[in-house]
């Protein structure tokens, strides 16, 4: 394994039509005080502005990965597809509509 990805952790983030919640879902990984993650959000074909939101976050920071369905599949498949594309030793799961503190997986991490 690379050794960049040896602690690194792979955020799975499924996602639909979370353009109301999903920025401050986005912003709470972004200040996490571990630093080693990869974002990766599945959108289930949403028809809001949750695309253009995410694609926005991903110009200021190339660890958010946006993956799209072309049909609304469900948030099991969505989230199956990010973990497909994982890329970390630890994978953990964050809904579009909720927040971490900023210390969570440097918490975990160290635990």
């Amino acid at each position: 394994m690379n050794p960049i990805y040896i602690d690194m952790v792979s955020i799975v983030m499924p996602t639909f039509n979370s353009e109301n919640y999903i920025s401050e879902s986005i912003k709470s990984v972004i200040n996490q005080s571990y630093e080693n993650w990869e974002l990766l959000i599945t959108d289930d074909f949403s028809t809001d502005n949750t695309n253009k939101i995410i694609r926005d976050f991903q110009k200021q920071d190339s660890r958010i990965r946006l993956f799209n369905l072309k049909v609304n599949k469900g948030a099991g498949i969505a989230r199956n597809n990010s973990i497909s594309n994982a890329k970390g030793r630890f994978i953990a799961f964050l809904d579009s509509d909720d927040v971490w503190e900023p210390f969570k997986l440097e918490n975990q991490i160290t635990f």
